[in-house]
């Protein structure tokens, strides 16, 4: 079904999960497809190949009721998520889970809380360091690879997407590179599903931290934020630009590959003191790891940070969530900073040892309720514990970046909105290079695979009806370039 005057209904950029989605939603709908991938090999990077595998939104089961799902969406952005796109995730979630199992992913359930109900299979190895050849994501993009080409749909490697062709106020193709050459591709419609921007470090300093030298790029440093910038030259509205999902890493995490992307260190630091450089409070811990880590990216040195402790909380959330620190931040080779007192402590990690112990004090004071916090912590659901009892330890820290939360806005079909809000003709888009589902304010986090399987699946649908309608069912014209 190509009506585009060159073989192709649909180009899809981007060979992670929402891209694969979304060309296997229309290729099966029958549409002729080609997905655009500058990477190269049976094992081309991307997030998705690293992924652990858990399937979820806002850290609950995919396939909770819609009403459910909203209101937990709703909760986790503190109501800043976009009402259609939560719902359309919500009212389409379990679909996606089904989908996927038809085209042979295999979903496991591997614990019994929502958040391990829906797990690659096979599941990530659950140890320290990178560990994804043969599991999760891998296999997942495997089997989907072979599914695209069973269905008719091509995929060509080694090709980077450089920007959008418009033709009388409509998108019709991409200029690509490869093998050295530039070329123009024609397609009725093309679907931008490249990832976030993270490995971009002029977008990061512009959106996300001062110092995108000095936060460790827990992914693939394969989204560079193509897509994204191609959108916007051609009048795409951006949403949500300021946020990322991650977690709290050891520092040395920075360059050794033993401490990332486990063990994460975020249970240490919504229960015990976390410090900046100059040993002071500087967030709200208790809205999590991944608010915690947005906060420390923001700081002028991110790389200053560190969380202080006393061996009860080390012995007690130290031991908290997957591969928490203890036992296993030792086991990869890590340490603790340990000391009789804090002065001694302070002296080790380069802290002012008066200010360290105000700062303590402060704290301890806080957690007994004598007064308030300062910052505030606003999370009941994880408590602060006193430092208390010798010995002390530090933890040095770094933010772990995964993805980038904002991005191309879309309507809930996928389609990208232009500045006024209105549909630009023959442009979709999927997956982490959007915005308005998650991210905002308070960094709320709702899921990366559950985002990029279900709009990657409704951007198929929707390229394909608008295909069938020659692009006439988008009922306004944006001004492109406007």
């Amino acid at each position: 079904m190509s009506r585009s005057g060159s073989g192709l209904d649909l180009i899809v950029i981007g060979g992670g999960l929402a891209g694969m989605a979304t060309a296997i939603r229309a290729a099966e709908l029958g549409l002729v497809v080609r997905v655009l991938e500058k990477g190269e090999g049976d094992h081309y990077l991307c997030n998705s190949r690293y992924t652990g595998g858990l399937f979820h939104i806002g850290m609950d089961d995919m396939r909770s009721s819609p009403d459910e799902l909203v209101a937990r969406l709703t909760r986790v952005t503190h109501g800043e998520t976009r009402p259609d796109l939560a719902r359309t995730l919500a009212s389409n979630a379990a679909r996606a889970i089904g989908w996927l199992g038809t085209h042979g992913v295999g979903l496991i359930r591997v614990g019994p809380d929502g958040l391990r109900q829906n797990s690659l299979a096979p599941p990530g190895v659950r140890s320290t360091g990178l560990n994804w050849r043969w599991r999760a994501g891998d296999v997942m993009l495997r089997t989907l690879n072979a599914r695209l080409r069973a269905l008719g749909g091509a995929f060509d490697q080694g090709t980077t997407a450089l920007a959008l062709e418009v033709e009388h106020g409509r998108v019709r193709g991409v200029k690509v590179e490869r093998n050295h050459q530039t070329e123009v591709l024609r397609a009725s419609a093309v679907a931008i599903c490249d990832g976030g921007y993270q490995a971009n470090p002029d977008l990061m300093r512009r959106h996300i931290t001062p110092a995108p030298d000095r936060v460790l790029m827990r992914n693939a440093e394969t989204g560079c934020g193509n897509g994204l910038v191609m959108a916007e030259a051609v009048g795409a509205k951006l949403c949500g630009m300021g946020s990322f999902y991650g977690h709290i890493q050891y520092r040395e995490a920075m360059t050794d590959g033993r401490f990332w992307p486990y063990p994460v260190l975020d249970s240490l630091c919504v229960s015990g003191l976390l410090v900046d450089g100059n040993g002071r409070r500087f967030c709200d811990e208790s809205l999590g790891g991944v608010h915690i880590a947005n906060a420390m990216a923001r700081l002028e040195d991110p790389l200053a940070c560190h969380v202080i402790l006393d061996e009860a909380i080390w012995q007690g959330p130290g031991r908290d969530w997957l591969l928490p620190a203890n036992p296993y931040l030792e086991k990869a080779g890590g340490r603790l900073v340990s000391a009789s007192t804090l002065e001694e402590l302070a002296g080790k990690i380069g802290l002012d040892p008066a200010k360290l112990n105000s700062e303590v004090e402060a704290w301890n004071g806080a957690v007994r309720g004598r007064h308030p916090f300062s910052p505030d912590r606003t999370n009941p659901a994880y408590a602060p514990h006193a430092v208390k009892q010798a010995p002390f330890h530090a933890v040095p820290l770094c933010a772990g970046v995964t993805y980038t939360m904002g991005g191309i806005l879309t309507d809930a079909a996928g389609q990208v909105l232009d500045r006024d809000e209105l549909p630009i003709p023959g442009l979709l888009a999927a997956g982490a290079c959007t915005g308005g589902l998650e991210g905002f304010s308070r960094n709320g986090y709702s899921g990366g695979l559950s985002k990029s399987a279900t709009f990657g699946m409704i951007a198929g649908e929707t390229a394909a009806a608008l295909v069938r309608a020659n692009l006439t069912s988008t009922v306004h014209t944006a001004r492109i370039g406007a």
